[in-house]
């Protein structure tokens, strides 16, 4: 099993945590827009509390490691390695419980060109431990306004992962889908799986809108998040989200691979 202290030093060189790619710019202006309550910026969530611009530099300081002196205003952030380990292992043990109990799941991620095959790898043990990989609504339009105006996706699963697709897309390597940070797609997959009648999830895995949209549905969810999203981190601390995993969520796929073997070792799950 990769020890912590190997996967901190991998988290540091591949640049998932310790200074990472995300700018202080864009962590700031999207706190701020959390704080206007930019929908852009709540991808799903409602928070109960009214968040403030400083409460939210606080926590993401206390989630993530980020500076929380307002008058660090450039350069990259940096998120605190540690506490990524820490919650890595919460997450792994909220996969663990899962596991024996054989529930069932839901996977779904807004980054499939990056953290496909991590979740994938995730659906594959959670699978052979008995649990029922979900996949409702497959093949769903769903409308998600963009920046250049409202477009339509479907719905679509690779390896028991849920993500979006442009109409007509093949789904090659180098194009398994759409960048998204909405909501939408879970709650049409969650509608999907209540009007049929079949199992809800026990658990919904995934970043973004996947979480936040799940959390605020009443759903257990779990998931990664950047230090730019303030909102899974106010969903966790709030109590609709059970864990979010700070992380630098863009870096190369292959990345996240020391990752991957180092949860499901912890959930004891297979590879």
């Amino acid at each position: 099993m990769l020890s912590p202290r190997a996967l901190r030093a991998h988290l540091l060189v591949a640049r998932l945590a310790g200074t990472v790619a995300t700018t202080r710019e864009r962590s700031l202006s999207r706190y701020r827009m959390f704080a206007a309550r930019d929908p852009r910026a709540l991808i799903g969530l409602e928070p109960e509390y009214d968040w403030c611009f400083d409460e939210l530099l606080q926590l993401m300081g206390q989630k993530c490691g980020v500076s929380a002196d307002p008058a660090h205003a450039s350069g990259q952030d940096v998120i605190d390695p540690d506490r990524t380990i820490a919650a890595l292992d919460a997450f792994a043990d909220r996969l663990a419980t899962v596991a024996a109990t054989g529930a069932p799941v839901l996977i779904g991620t807004g980054h499939p060109h990056r953290l496909l095959g991590f979740y994938a790898a995730l659906a594959a043990g959670l699978s052979a431990a008995g649990c029922g990989v979900l996949t409702p609504a497959q093949g769903r339009s769903v409308d998600i306004t963009t920046r250049f105006g409202v477009r339509t996706y479907n719905l679509d699963y690779v390896r028991g992962v849920a993500l979006m697709r442009e109409p007509g897309a093949r789904a090659p390597r180098s194009e398994p889908g759409a960048h998204t940070h909405s909501p939408l797609p879970v709650r049409v997959a969650l509608g999907a799986a209540a009007d049929s009648g079949g199992p809800l999830p026990a658990l919904v895995i995934g970043d973004h809108g996947w979480v936040c949209g799940a959390g605020q549905l009443g759903f257990e969810a779990i998931g990664l998040a950047d230090s730019d999203d303030p909102a899974p981190f106010v969903g966790e601390a709030e109590g609709r989200v059970s864990v979010v995993v700070p992380l630098d969520d863009t870096v190369r796929s292959d990345y996240y691979r020391p990752l991957t073997r180092y949860v499901l070792n912890r959930a004891c799950l297979s590879q």
